[in-house]
C-alpha cells in the first residue's frame, strides 16, 4: 500500500476585522486571511494531496455575516468537489459549531460535530479519522471518556486523532510560554497508542510534539500547522502556513512518515515605540508620519507610546489621526494601555 499525502492547516480566522459595513474607510485585514486560506488548499486543487484536515478556528468568531461564511467555505467546497475528502474541526472562536452546517453537506465533507469517527478508503489504503469540537474542560472530561462507544476500526490502515485544544508541551508567543495543565489542556498521558498522529488546531505556532514534559517519547507525535496570518503582536515572529504529512499505512495504525511545514506570505507586523516626552501636537504628527514612512508599506503596526505628553498631544492619537499619518496599504493601531502620564491617559 502506498503512501498518502495529507494537507493540514488550522486557525484560518475567517471573519479577522471584516465589517459588511464598515463605518470606517480603511485598510481591512480580512481578506488576508481569505486569500491565505486559499494558497494553503491549493496543492489539494491541483491534486497533490489525498485528504484535507481544517484543525478549527475556520471563523474569528460566531455570528459572522452570511456572506462572510459563504465565502470562506468557497475554497473548502471546492477541494470537496474535486474529489479530495476534507475533514473539519468546529474551533473554539465558532464556539464548538460551524455556522450555516446545511452549506457543509457534500459528501466529501466531513464535519465532527460531536466526538466521532469516520472511515474511508483513500488510494486502496483503509483511513480512520477520529475528532472532536473545542472542549473547554477537555482534561476534566478526558478523551477516553469522551470517545466512550466510538469504536476503533481494527481493520484500519492508517488511524489519526483531530482536535483543537492545547496538548501540553505545545509552546506559544515570543516567550516560549509553553502549555503544562489546566482544565482546558490535554495531557500528553491521555493521547491514544495505535494512532499515527493527533492532528490539532488552536495553538498558532507551527510545531510537532514528539516528547512528554518529562521527555517521554509520546504515543504518537502531535502536529500543529499554525495559523495561517498573524492575529495577535505575540506572534510577530511566527512563520505562518500549512503542513505537508506523509502517513505510511501499517498494522499498528499507522506512522508518520514526514512533515514539511509549508510557509505563506503573511506581513509583517511591527511594534513602533514613540516618545512624545517635549513634543507639541504639530512634533508629534511629524515624527509619526516620519516613522511609519520608514517601515513597509503593507506592515501591521502597533505603536507603543511613552513619555509625558503636552497639551493637545493625546488628541494626535487617535485612531483617526493614526490612520491618516499612515499609507493606506497600513494597519496601524495602538493598544489602550493602561498607562497614566500626568493628568493625560493615552488610549
Amino acid at each position: 500500500m502506498r503512501t498518502i499525502k495529507l494537507l493540514l492547516l488550522a486557525d484560518t480566522h475567517i471573519g479577522f476585522d471584516c465589517a459588511a459595513r464598515g463605518r470606517v474607510r480603511r485598510r481591512r485585514r480580512g481578506p488576508d486571511f481569505l486569500a491565505n486560506m486559499t494558497r494553503a488548499l491549493e496543492p489539494a486543487l491541483r491534486g497533490e494531496v489525498d485528504v484535507v484536515v481544517h484543525g478549527g478556528d475556520f471563523f474569528h468568531r460566531p455570528g459572522i455575516p452570511d456572506s462572510v461564511v459563504r465565502d470562506g467555505y468557497a475554497p473548502i467546497l471546492a477541494v470537496a468537489e474535486s474529489g479530495v475528502p476534507v475533514f473539519i474541526v468546529p474551533g473554539n472562536h465558532e464556539r464548538s459549531a460551524m455556522p450555516l452546517p446545511l452549506l457543509l453537506m457534500h459528501p466529501n465533507i466531513h464535519v465532527f460535530d460531536r466526538a466521532r469517527s469516520y472511515s474511508i478508503y483513500v488510494g486502496g489504503v483503509r483511513l480512520q479519522v477520529l475528532g472532536f469540537p473545542c472542549i473547554r474542560n477537555v482534561a476534566e472530561v478526558g478523551l477516553r471518556r469522551l470517545f466512550t462507544g466510538v469504536r476503533v476500526d481494527e481493520a484500519a490502515d492508517i488511524r489519526l486523532l483531530c482536535m483543537h485544544q492545547a496538548i501540553s508541551g505545545a509552546q506559544v508567543g515570543v516567550q516560549d510560554y509553553t502549555f503544562r495543565f489546566g482544565a482546558d489542556v490535554v495531557p500528553t498521558e491521555e493521547l491514544p497508542t495505535g494512532f499515527a498522529a493527533v492532528l490539532s488546531g488552536h495553538i498558532h505556532r507551527a510545531q510537532v510534539l514528539s516528547e512528554s514534559l518529562s521527555r517521554e517519547p509520546l504515543p504518537c507525535p502531535v502536529v500543529y500547522p499554525g495559523s495561517v496570518e498573524r492575529t495577535s503582536y505575540a506572534e510577530r515572529e511566527e512563520t505562518k502556513g500549512y503542513a505537508l504529512l506523509d502517513l505510511a499505512p501499517d498494522a499498528t495504525g499507522g506512522t508518520l512518515a514526514h512533515v514539511e511545514f509549508v510557509p505563506l506570505p503573511a506581513r509583517p507586523m511591527i511594534g513602533l515605540p514613540i516618545n512624545v516626552r517635549g513634543l507639541p501636537p504639530q512634533g508629534v504628527r511629524e515624527l509619526l508620519r516620519a516613522r511609519l514612512s520608514e517601515l513597509p508599506e503593507d506592515a501591521i503596526v502597533r505603536i507603543e507610546v511613552f513619555g509625558i505628553p503636552q497639551p493637545g498631544v493625546p488628541k494626535e492619537l487617535t485612531a483617526a489621526k493614526l490612520r491618516a499619518a499612515a499609507p493606506v496599504t497600513m494597519n496601524v493601531d495602538m493598544p489602550r494601555a493602561r498607562t497614566m502620564v500626568g493628568m493625560h491617559r493615552i488610549d
